[in-house]
């Protein structure tokens, strides 16, 4: 069945019948509906978190901040990025004066990754706004359904 193009709904609801009958409906998919949720999360977070930070380097940040100096390889294993995109973070942070490195005194051959003086200021003021993130982002669920949520997706990680 041709799909019309001058009726964005129209073409919407023969798509979803088509795919339904496929087997296969967009939007009832985990992958879809976690980005979904991910793009509105990351909406509010750019709104609220100041920096500008992003989801990402703000975990690098508050992963620092929690742990202490980590090398770049446990820092990116403890925030679930590989290297590739660890090295990426910890360059550009480093590159705006949030982070720093220097030699592991228990093993010269490795650096340390810390936050600088400014990096922590900036983490110390965006721990309160990344809170509020999550409250908007949870707002439509109950408090039940919020920590089900979480819980169901800590399954999946």
């Amino acid at each position: 069945m041709p799909i019309s193009r001058s009726d964005p709904e129209t073409a919407v609801a023969a798509a979803e019948a088509d795919d339904a009958g496929r087997g296969y409906v967009l939007d009832e998919q985990i992958g879809f509906v976690l980005r979904r949720a991910y793009q509105r999360n990351s909406m509010i977070f750019a709104e609220r978190v100041p920096g500008p930070l992003t989801p990402t380097q703000f975990s690098v940040m508050c992963r620092l901040d929690e742990a202490g100096p980590l090398s770049q390889n446990r820092l990116g294993r403890s925030v679930a990025m590989d290297a590739a995109t660890t090295k990426g973070v910890v360059d550009r942070l480093i590159g705006r004066g949030l982070l720093a490195t220097r030699r592991d005194p228990e093993d010269g051959r490795r650096h340390l990754v810390y936050l600088t003086a400014a990096g922590a200021e900036l983490i110390d003021a965006a721990r309160p706004a990344a809170a509020e993130v999550t409250e908007e982002t949870l707002a439509p669920l109950t408090a039940p359904e919020r920590r089900r949520l979480l819980h169901l997706l800590s399954k999946l990680a």
